[in-house]
């Protein structure tokens, strides 16, 4: 996995009571299922996922392997992985991270034949990642690529969980913690055994905290993640710059915005967008300056005043 871009170790948390905000607004949109937060998280399936992929971007770059570990009452009960082809070839500087090479994926299925058994696999549970809106960002985005369903169950995020449960470690990094707790690694940055740390992890963050429902769990997170969070589409739907930024992204336009920041601040100025990140901490848009081409930069949606396509 990846770092996830925009939660870093200095990531605010989300205010505690959100989650009773995230609760009512679930149940009046219908689509999000709140009725688990009262349910017991030993009596409920866990699902620790991750993904590795072959860059950091949703919507320019590709999943490269799946994994999942499920479990109930905190026992594992089945896995899921495989490698999955991207479109184009990976760099050294990602293989590095992954240590997945473009020869073994060379033979691998692509995501079209994998995707629809993974969403399988993990749809009746909660699940959870270390980063998770990094996982939920390409998962969402290939899923509604599809016209697929996405999960109504909400999501746990075991670094925003071990932030509020684990003291005394230099930083809430999954291989941190893994050293630091003691527990089992496996092949760091290999999905099936991060989605393993992750599980055990979050189990320990558990016992720390006395944790028994899943509402316990997401005030100690600070809200809940859901799926629908992460929904382009609905995105584009209720705000018209996120459409507009979308379609340059897909049709590779460039933009002229006006942003509340920044040198050029409330100017307009032409960028070249490659894709948008749904974040905890505020989503954004990955752009380059057709001035810097070598530099990209962040622009978050909520100082985005305008957004037109050039032709």
């Amino acid at each position: 996995m990846l770092e996830a871009p925009g939660l870093s170790e200095k990531s605010p948390s989300i205010d505690c009571r959100s989650v009773w905000i995230c609760l009512r607004s679930g149940v009046r949109k219908g689509m999000k299922n709140s009725a688990v937060l009262t349910e017991k998280w030993t009596e409920f399936p866990i699902i620790a996922i991750d993904t590795e992929t072959s860059g950091q971007y949703p919507m320019r770059d590709d999943l490269c392997e799946l994994a999942a570990v499920k479990s109930i009452g905190g026992k594992v009960v089945d896995t899921y992985q495989t490698l999955v082809k991207p479109r184009g070839t990976m760099s050294d500087f990602i293989i590095g991270i992954h240590g997945i090479t473009n020869e073994m994926v060379k033979e691998a299925p692509v995501i079209d034949d994998v995707l629809a058994d993974f969403v399988d696999f993990v749809r009746d549970g909660v699940i959870v990642g270390h980063h998770s809106p990094f996982d939920l960002g390409f998962l969402v985005y290939d899923m509604e690529k599809r016209s697929m369903k996405l999960p109504d169950q909400p999501a746990l995020c075991s670094s925003l969980i071990a932030r509020n449960s684990i003291v005394g470690t230099p930083n809430h990094k999954l291989q941190t913690l893994v050293k630091y707790l003691g527990l089992e690694g496996g092949q760091a940055h290999r999905a099936l055994d991060d989605a393993s740390a992750c599980l055990q992890l979050l189990f320990k963050c558990f016992e720390e905290k006395k944790v028994q429902t899943f509402a316990d769990a997401f005030r100690l997170q600070g809200s809940p993640l859901w799926w629908q969070d992460f929904s382009l589409k609905g995105k584009a739907l209720q705000n018209q710059q996120w459409g507009k930024v979308i379609q340059a992204i897909e049709t590779q336009k460039n933009l002229e915005i006006i942003y509340a920041g920044g040198s050029m601040k409330g100017k307009k100025r032409e960028v070249r967008p490659i894709s948008v990140v749904c974040s905890t901490t505020g989503d954004f848009m990955v752009a380059f300056d057709p001035n810097e081409p070598e530099q990209s930069k962040r622009f978050y949606f909520k100082k985005l005043s305008e957004a037109e396509i050039l032709p």
